[in-house]
C-alpha cells in the first residue's frame, strides 16, 4: 500500500490540532472555572469570565472539526488494511464531533443562565437551571468521549496491524484508547473515575502527530524487514 507522501503529515497535523484544541478548550479554559459540587461558585466563576467561557466554546468548536478531519485521514490511511473496521470508526469519530458540538449548545445555555444568576442573586431556580445546563453538557461530554474510545480502539488496531509504526507505539495507542473506553463506561453509570485513566491519550496524540509529521510511515519494504526481524 503507498500512501501520497503528504497524507502521513496531514495526518500527524491533524492528530496535533486536535489533541491541542481539546487540551486548550476542556482543560485550560473549562476546567478552572467549575468548582466540584459547587453551582453557585461554578456559575459565580463563568459569569465573570465570560469571555473565557465563550473561548472554550469557541475551541471545542475548533476540536469538533479537527476530529472529522482525523477521522478522515485516518480512514485514508488504513482503509486498505481492513475497509469494514475504518468505515466503522470514521462514523465514530464523526458521530464523536456531532456529539461534542451539540454538547457546547447547553454550555452555552450554562453561561447565560449563570450572568443573569449571579445579577438575581442566585435564585433556587436559576441554581436548578444551571445545574441542569452543567449536567447535560458533562453528560454530552462522556457521549463524545465514548464514541473516541470506541472510534481509537479500532483505528489503533489496525496500525497495530498494518506495521506502519514502531510496534511500542501502536501498542501505546492500543492500551490507552481501551482504557480511557472502561473508564468513560464507569463514568457514564455514575462511578468516579481518576483522570489518570484519561491521561495517557493526550501524551499519545501528540506523540502520534510529531511521528507522523517528522517521520511518516514506513512503506512495503521496512514493514517487510521489520516483520523478518522480529521473526
Amino acid at each position: 500500500m503507498n500512501l501520497d507522501k503528504n497524507t502521513p503529515r496531514l495526518l500527524g497535523a491533524a492528530f496535533l490540532l486536535q489533541a491541542i484544541a481539546s487540551l486548550v478548550g476542556g482543560l485550560i479554559l473549562l476546567q478552572p472555572l467549575i468548582v466540584s459540587g459547587n453551582i453557585i461558585d461554578s456559575m459565580t466563576n463563568i459569569s465573570n469570565n465570560a469571555l473565557q467561557m465563550r473561548a472554550s466554546i469557541v475551541v471545542e468548536m475548533i476540536t469538533a472539526i479537527g476530529i472529522v478531519i482525523l477521522g478522515v485521514l485516518l480512514y485514508i490511511t488504513l482503509k486498505k488494511v481492513s475497509l469494514k473496521i475504518s468505515l466503522v470508526a470514521l462514523g465514530l469519530y464523526i458521530i464523536e464531533a456531532a456529539l461534542l458540538a451539540a454538547s457546547r449548545i447547553p454550555a452555552f445555555s450554562l453561561l447565560r443562565i449563570s450572568q443573569e444568576s449571579v445579577i438575581a442573586g442566585h435564585p433556587t431556580y436559576l441554581q436548578t437551571l444551571g445545574n441542569l445546563s452543567y449536567e447535560s453538557q458533562s453528560f454530552g461530554y462522556d457521549l463524545h468521549m465514548l464514541a473516541f474510545a470506541l472510534g481509537a480502539t479500532l483505528f489503533y488496531y489496525l496500525f497495530f496491524k498494518s506495521g506502519f509504526l514502531p510496534r511500542v507505539l501502536s501498542l501505546w495507542g492500543l492500551i490507552a484508547a481501551p482504557l480511557a473506553l472502561i473508564g468513560i463506561l464507569f463514568a457514564l453509570f455514575g462511578y468516579d473515575v481518576p483522570i489518570v485513566v484519561f491521561l495517557p491519550n493526550l501524551p499519545f496524540e501528540l506523540t502520534m502527530g510529531i511521528w507522523l509529521m517528522v517521520k511518516g510511515i514506513r512503506n512495503s519494504s521496512e514493514r517487510k524487514f521489520h516483520t523478518h526481524t522480529n521473526d
